[in-house]
């Protein structure tokens, strides 16, 4: 069951927690449909859905904070193709995304745990890549990008074990006035690691 506050205009979704989203409904049409996974403060997913009107964007985040206030800025730019739902990441896209509905999925500067005993808190491992592979579309894309240099080497070597369901393809980057606020903290001081990987048409 999907809920929408009373006003209208707020584009924040809640869900029971048992059921696929869904997302046709929420979008109200049949436009190809992307995911910001972790959309933080959202200053990626505002400009990218802006710059790009014929694609739906969903914004994934598991701070309601977070979420109202990139809402508020989404209605304030009149942006129609953006939804948003508040939800841990993982359990969104293994229980909550229907199959081979996602054309595009940003996982932009995830928390890296850097600590050893916390690594079974990060988002990628096996089974995670196994749900990225499910929600995708053959051909479906997945971009990374982390500050973390430690943490991309563990991603980008577990996504490039998994040729070939997920095959490297060139890095994605942002245009300037997309990049995330996480970017714009470490970007002159560090080197992003960036990786970008393509479904396999099947």
């Amino acid at each position: 069951m999907i809920t929408r506050p009373e006003n209208d205009s707020v584009r924040v979704y809640s869900d029971d927690g048992l059921s696929p989203l869904p997302l046709r409904q929420l979008f109200g049409n049949d436009r190809p449909i992307e995911i910001d996974l972790g959309c933080g403060k959202g200053r990626f997913l505002l400009a990218h859905a802006a710059d790009h009107p014929e694609i739906n964007l969903l914004g994934i985040d598991r701070m309601l904070r977070r979420i109202r206030k990139v809402d508020r800025k989404a209605v304030r730019a009149g942006l129609t193709n953006v939804r948003l739902f508040r939800m841990e990441a993982y359990y969104a896209v293994a229980y909550l995304l229907p199959a081979a509905t996602i054309s595009t999925v940003y996982i932009l500067f995830p928390d890296p745990w850097p600590k050893r005993k916390h690594h079974d808190h990060r988002l990628f491992n096996p089974r995670f890549i196994d749900a990225l592979h499910h929600i995708l579309i053959p051909g479906g894309l997945l971009h990374i990008a982390t500050d973390h240099r430690p943490y991309f080497e563990h991603i980008h070597a577990t996504l490039r074990a998994e040729a070939p369901r997920f095959t490297e393809v060139e890095a994605w980057e942002p245009p300037d006035h997309a990049r995330t606020d996480f970017e714009l903290l470490f970007l002159e001081h560090k080197s992003i690691g960036r990786a970008s990987f393509q479904r396999a048409l099947d």
